[in-house]
């Protein structure tokens, strides 16, 4: 997304952040006065065979209204382009040989563990809290809330779940956006949830209701200065600001000389994370043109999942050298080159795939907004 190229080199990089004010200023726009208006225009945005339209609106809105996120066609249409994707609009939509998957994950979990598969799959023969075996509900299971139900009782109920399990349940996403679980139990932590939790917060994301929300607030809940829907949709596939970390990541490598993968990971995040990754190593590379040792390069290399990443002299004076070199201002974000990687993925699929097919959503969506009355319209 690159812009004009300007005379002064000196300008570029306050004119790159101003990118992104067009789009992410539409997040907090105050929203229209009659509520019921906007739930109407949700209404008559969603796809044409959607069940209970009025309910899906209704809990679109409250997300919006809870989260104080402008109730807009770009954003209404970024939330249904992604829902779209993910469920076609079921809150807990089954997943095509989950069986299979839960078992082979169980196998592996076996493996790591040191336990013998013969024991893991004979202790699943016990009779669970419902009557049924584990082994039985394992087959019959046709959702991912049906399976984490599952592992969730054999973690509580049989020593061997707490050990094969390390009390970790292996069902990581759900609902109708397919949010991660552990995101929603870090924002319900740090903000209010705008409903009363029966049971826990993992259960609330199987339900429409906290699907959506949890699923909105993942994709549009955080500032990022993009100038399109686009770098969202990649964020909430790959986490956010990888989008931004994909460009940096491009704009180190065009600077160090050095080749990088543009995963958006500015530091490892595996059993090795102490160690410099390729990304910080290719910044060292050029850390004395920078005027930064390595502490402070990695200092801000860890700010990388937040926007204060941004702020930092790293980031500036990164892209001060990249948009001399280019003599053009680099971009600022890029959809990263992320294989998607999954037990219920049985294709060779990546983030720029995932952008792809929401982007399409998305723009027929809005489309459709462009010939529907607006929200309050008499027409």
């Amino acid at each position: 997304m690159p812009l004009p190229l300007r005379r002064s080199w000196l300008a570029l990089p306050a004119l790159a952040m101003l990118a992104g004010c067009a789009v992410d200023g539409e997040l907090r726009q105050a929203p229209p006065s009659r509520p019921a208006d906007v739930r109407a225009q949700i209404a008559s945005l969603l796809p044409a065979n959607t069940a209970d339209r009025q309910g899906w609106a209704a809990d679109i809105h409250a997300a919006f209204a809870a989260l104080k996120i402008a109730p807009n066609p770009p954003n209404i249409c970024a939330v249904l382009a992604i829902t779209e994707q993910e469920s076609t609009f079921r809150a807990d939509p089954p997943v095509s040989n989950l069986a299979k998957i839960a078992w082979e994950e169980i196998d592996r979990r076996a493996e790591r563990a040191g336990v013998p598969t013969l024991a893991v799959h004979l202790a699943l023969t016990l009779p669970s809290p419902n009557g049924k075996s584990y082994s039985e509900r394992l087959d019959a299971a046709r959702t991912e809330q049906e399976l984490s139900l599952i592992f969730e009782d054999f973690i509580d109920m049989v020593p061997m779940g707490a050990r094969l399990f390390a009390r970790l349940n292996p069902v990581r996403t759900g609902g109708p956006m397919q949010v991660s679980i552990a995101f929603a139990e870090q924002h319900a932590n740090d903000h209010p949830y705008p409903y009363s939790v029966n049971d826990s917060i993992r259960h609330e994301v199987f339900t429409r209701r906290g699907g959506m929300y949890f699923g909105i607030a993942h994709l549009l809940d955080y500032p990022a200065a993009y100038d399109s829907h686009r770098y969202r949709f990649a964020d909430f596939n790959a986490g956010r600001y990888a989008s931004r970390n994909a460009g940096f990541q491009s704009a180190v490598s065009l600077v160090s000389g050095i080749p990088l993968a543009l995963d958006g990971d500015l530091i490892r995040h595996d059993e090795n994370a102490s160690k410099p990754g390729s990304t910080e190593l290719a910044v060292r590379a050029i850390g004395e043109g920078l005027n930064l040792d390595q502490r402070e390069i990695r200092s801000a290399l860890e700010q990388g999942d937040g926007q204060g990443f941004e702020r930092t002299a790293l980031y500036r004076r990164v892209f001060d050298m990249a948009d001399r070199l280019a003599r053009k201002p680099m971009p600022r974000a890029l959809v990263p080159h992320i294989a998607l990687q999954s037990p219920k993925i049985t294709r060779k699929l990546t983030t720029a795939w995932f952008v792809d097919r929401v982007e399409k959503r998305y723009h027929r969506c809005l489309a459709h907004a462009e010939t529907a009355p607006a929200a309050g319209s008499k027409d």
